[in-house]
């Protein structure tokens, strides 16, 4: 039996499904972007349409306040949902985040572990939509919502 095929450059990327690349970088087949390792969080679930990180902010995500910036709301839910609209890319294709927009409903406290769902609403020929949530492990308390639109690209 052969090996499964796995991207490595951008022509190999376009030669499999979006769901394809999104299940290699779930078994590790290929890496998880460095980024998520720098704010702490990890892909765990891929289905078509769906796809779940879990991570743990910490003190090194905190703003001068010491609450956990904006930006690692907004960063964990672009690339929930931008990963789940990527589940629905058919082969040759690509798909860039055109918007999105976080509301943060509860403070997160550093060290608290959270899954964050992205879920797709609408994927298209030329553009796709998508909602996510990030939510307490423990507490099941809903921390950030969000939608974007994403653009489908050519590859």
């Amino acid at each position: 039996m052969s090996e499964p095929f796995i991207p490595s450059t951008l022509d190999d990327l376009k030669a499999v499904t979006g769901l394809a690349f999104m299940q290699a970088v779930l078994s590790g087949k290929l890496p998880s972007p460095p980024m998520a390792e720098t704010l702490g969080y990890r892909l765990t679930e891929v289905a078509p349409g769906r796809v779940v990180f879990t991570g743990t902010p910490d003190p090194a995500h905190c703003n001068p306040m010491g609450g956990v910036h904006g930006g690692w709301y907004g960063t964990l839910l672009d690339s929930a949902m931008g990963c789940a609209v990527m589940t629905t890319v058919p082969k040759g294709r690509l798909y860039t985040t055109l918007e999105y927009k976080i509301n943060i409903t509860r403070a997160l406290p550093p060290g608290t572990r959270i899954a964050a769902e992205g879920v797709v609403d609408h994927g298209g020929r030329t553009t796709a939509v998508a909602h996510g949530e990030i939510r307490g492990l423990a507490d099941g308390k809903p921390y950030a919502t969000g939608t974007t639109t994403c653009l489908i690209l050519n590859g």
